[in-house]
């Protein structure tokens, strides 16, 4: 038995090349992540680490500035810094909150990000993804390395979550200072 295929136009065969060639292009962009992530210890053992190699400071942030319109509640916030040896500003800052969710609905953050004072954003890697379970609360950490470490403060934290409109923003975050001693 012969089966007979009608050939494919050839718009459709360069729309599914391209869309092969940029997942391939994003499998090699995490391969590279990830493979980057594990030349260092994780969790526990990673803070250590870093504190061998500079300075970890964290400090509790204040909620007075809390908007009443959040979709969440605050229960806990801290940020840290991570300044290496030698250096004098952050090559990382973190956030950790411990947000509770009142609504009937989970809440799965999809972005977060740092405004300042004129309305610059500079977006931050979240940790963990999985949904703030309706009536319960989860402990949420979002952060950045590199240059953009390097913020001014204060700053307003904006979080948003990736299927409606339900938002929570955190004013005034500052990060600490490292109070490094001379070599």
């Amino acid at each position: 038995m012969e089966v007979f295929r009608q050939p494919r136009p050839p718009d459709v065969l360069k729309k599914e090349r391209d869309e092969a060639q940029a997942e391939a292009r994003q499998c090699q962009e995490d391969k590279a992540r990830l493979l980057a992530e594990r030349a260092e210890p994780g969790g526990l053992m990673g803070a250590a680490w870093l504190e061998g190699a500079g300075v970890v400071a964290s400090m509790k942030l204040a909620f007075p500035t809390e908007p009443p319109a959040n979709a969440l509640g605050l229960d806990e916030a801290r940020s840290y810094s991570y300044t290496p040896t030698g250096e004098t500003h952050p090559a990382s800052v973190a956030v950790r909150l411990r947000l509770l969710n009142p609504g009937a609905e989970p809440w799965t953050l999809a972005g977060v990000a740092l405004v300042d004072s004129v309305g610059e954003q500079v977006e931050l890697a979240r940790w963990p993804l999985a949904p703030i379970p309706a009536n319960g609360a989860s402990t949420v950490v979002v952060g950045i390395k590199g240059e953009s470490a390097q913020l001014g403060c204060p700053r307003t934290l904006k979080l948003w979550e990736a299927t409606g409109p339900r938002t929570f923003t955190l004013g005034n975050v500052e990060f600490p200072v490292s109070q490094q001693s001379g070599p």
